[in-house]
């Protein structure tokens, strides 16, 4: 009794003398929304540094990849965390898609096992998380059935989210889209490629890093 009530006392004092650099930020989002240039964005912004490949084709992201001690400073406050750049989420993975990229059979087939494995991982990892960034195409019809799978999982676990509406540089981008699919989140619009509004993205995180 008494050494559980003290391994009690330690779990209790271990999360309020938790480290900032602890906090774990994930990156979230369906394919090619944009998720690995916004961690670009961010660790060369922040470290200097890249830490994400960037593909047009779809998946190229296919393993948890973190950057630890992201050191945001603004206003006077400091803001420190580990980047978690995830692979995209998809309700459905067809090897053919990649063949018509471009891919051998083999090469597509080997792709679409690691894009699967991908997406139970970054299910996986959503445990881990302290707050989460859902990066979204604002050029896109925000009403997939990905998307909504992916709010509902953050929503399940009340992890605190942001909704980042990336690529506002294109014409066909629209923020009231996204506001009007998801009005129960903040949301933030940025053009990870061109830096633009990400400052904005910035002090945002300070309200949902806590």
């Amino acid at each position: 009794m008494i050494v559980k009530f003290k391994n009690w006392i330690n779990k209790i004092i271990s999360n309020i003398f938790k480290k900032r650099g602890d906090v774990k930020l994930g990156l979230y989002g369906p394919p090619n929304s944009g998720k690995s240039t916004l961690a670009n964005r961010i660790t060369s912004d922040w470290l200097g540094e890249e830490m994400s490949v960037v593909s047009a084709i779809a998946h190229e992201t296919r393993e948890i990849q973190m950057k630890e001690h992201v050191k945001i400073v603004k206003d006077g406050k400091e803001l420190l965390f580990n980047l978690v750049d995830t692979p995209g989420i998809a309700t459905r993975i067809d090897y053919e898609d990649f063949i018509k990229k471009g891919m051998s059979k083999s090469k597509a087939k080997k792709r679409a096992r690691e894009a699967t494995k991908g997406v139970i991982e970054s299910i996986r990892w959503l445990d881990e998380m302290d707050a989460v960034l859902v990066v979204l195409d604002s050029s896109e019809d925000p009403y997939s059935q990905v998307n909504i799978t992916i709010i509902g999982n953050l929503a399940a676990r009340n992890i605190p989210v942001l909704i980042v509406a990336n690529k506002i540089d294109l014409k066909k981008a629209s923020m009231k889209r996204i506001e009007a699919a998801f009005p129960q989140y903040p949301i933030v619009g940025v053009s990870a490629k061109h830096g633009k509004n990400v400052d904005e993205l910035y002090k945002m995180l300070f309200k949902v890093i806590k």
